[in-house]
């Protein structure tokens, strides 16, 4: 039987998956800050579920939870890390305080859980890591700079960790959900900063006042997107990316265009850098 370790699971996509995997007899370990909200909408499934408090950024809580995970079902199959937070504001008028912290939840808060559970999968030499990314984490926008930034970082991370896990058979991917009906624009979720430097009015601007009137009108189905990552996990061959939603696609069509452009572009440019002597070019690591 699969065992899923999920964070962010009270609301939302995490929620979902954890419906979901349970609906088909899996196992499921759902993290959330308040358990209690996730035992009482999913408690019918019985010892199948267990909800464990986990605040992400707490390093030894999520040590805490794996330990929590393993007792109970032996095991880890598939990490969901999916907790994570937003910042609204151009990148100037966000403060030190605030960047940090979403900082703290989308990209340490993964790592710590990461290396929590990666263990127990070296150990298996089995397991698969689902990164929840986002639409900005390859195309970033006015307003969302800050936000857009961490989940950058998390593609970042998340290229590396296939590159080293795959000869231990543990597969990575990243999932790129474009905009999704769930609570991600709501206040719990999204800081907005109090900040307001005018000459941003016409980007970042135009992107605040527009925010309350997306919020659930989003073009995504969180339920279809659920049960699109859940293939993803059972994929014999997972991709590294995979896009969810129309508009995420339409996104990514319109970044690789605008890479291409730029880059035939300055070609010439790039390639005047190299040293002229093709031995030592030629010998050096790629990074």
């Amino acid at each position: 039987m699969t065992t899923w370790f999920i964070t962010g699971a009270s609301r939302g996509f995490g929620l979902e998956i954890a419906r979901q995997a349970l609906e088909r007899g899996d196992n499921v370990v759902a993290t959330a800050r308040r358990p209690q909200d996730v035992k009482d909408a999913l408690s019918q499934h019985g010892d199948r579920l267990l909800a464990v408090a986990l605040d992400v950024t707490d390093e030894a809580q999520a040590r805490a939870a794996v330990d929590a995970a393993t007792a109970r079902f032996g095991t880890i199959d598939i990490l969901i890390n999916n907790a994570g937070r937003g910042v609204l504001g151009a990148v100037e008028e966000t403060s030190d305080a605030a960047m940090r912290s979403v900082y703290d939840t989308n990209v340490f808060g993964l790592a710590n859980v990461t290396r929590a559970v990666l263990p127990v999968m070296r150990r298996q030499r089995s397991g698969r890591v689902l990164n929840l990314s986002s639409i900005g984490g390859f195309e970033s926008a006015a307003g969302f700079g800050v936000y857009c930034s961490t989940k950058f970082a998390v593609e970042g991370l998340s290229e590396a960790m296939r590159a080293e896990l795959t000869p231990l058979g543990i597969q990575v991917t990243i999932v790129e959900p474009g905009y999704f009906r769930t609570d991600f624009l709501d206040a719990t979720s999204l800081h907005t900063e109090g900040q307001v430097i005018p000459d941003y009015a016409e980007t970042a601007g135009t992107v605040r006042r527009a925010v309350p009137g997306l919020n659930h009108a989003q073009p995504g189905d969180p339920v279809k997107g659920a049960t699109a990552i859940l293939a993803l996990a059972d994929a014999a061959e997972p991709p590294l990316r995979a896009q969810l939603g129309s508009d995420c696609v339409a996104a990514m069509d319109r970044k690789i265009a605008q890479l291409r452009e730029e880059t035939d572009r300055w070609r010439e440019l790039a390639q005047s850098t190299d040293h002229d002597d093709a031995e030592i070019a030629a010998g050096r690591p790629a990074v």
